[in-house]
């Protein structure tokens, strides 16, 4: 399962996302007979960090570990209209010598989108120096203190590609 549901909740919320096209490949799909690369989640510790951002309408952030116990963990929101939109859990770990990422939906009351035991998982296509892709979901290190994650959103028949565009928050 993709995060189709999400474009049909914001359309739902009155929530317009931006969208990007899929310009020097910043999206690429799993595909079976390639299998998942080796890799490590020392290859991808430069998402680590607390970043936020404007995208779907509305003020996000997204907060990632330092690899520990072999995973990374991931928290989302996203507020739009001083109101909580949703949230999202999120880990990326290292699984038969690669990473796999998983994320689960939560209403703003923590009511799950997904089954009780289900989430969304994103397998691993190809790491670069600075792009890190996923399934349909890639993150992008621009700089030290700016990343771009993009991710495919379905909606009946049509696909876009969402943007997000953070920068590291700091100690004030």
């Amino acid at each position: 399962m993709k995060p189709y549901i999400i474009l049909s909740i914001f359309l739902l919320l009155g929530i317009k996302p931006v969208l990007a096209q899929n310009q020097d490949n910043i999206i690429l799909s799993f595909n079976d007979d390639d299998g998942s690369p080796k890799a490590s989640l020392e290859d991808i510790s430069w998402i680590a960090g607390y970043w936020q951002g404007d995208a779907l309408g509305g003020k996000v952030e997204e907060i990632w570990s330092m690899p520990m116990g072999g995973s990374m963990m991931g928290s989302f929101k996203l507020v739009a209209n001083n109101v909580v939109q949703f949230y999202e859990l999120e880990t990326i770990s290292e699984e038969n010598g690669s990473l796999l990422l998983k994320v689960k939906h939560f209403n703003r009351d923590l009511t799950g989108w997904e089954e009780k035991d289900k989430s969304v998982e994103f397998r691993l296509v190809k790491i670069t120096e600075n792009k890190v892709f996923f399934d349909e979901l890639t993150f992008e290190r621009i700089s030290v203190n700016q990343i771009n994650v993009y991710v495919v959103l379905e909606e009946g028949q049509s696909e876009s590609i969402a943007k997000f565009s953070y920068t590291r928050k700091t100690k004030e």
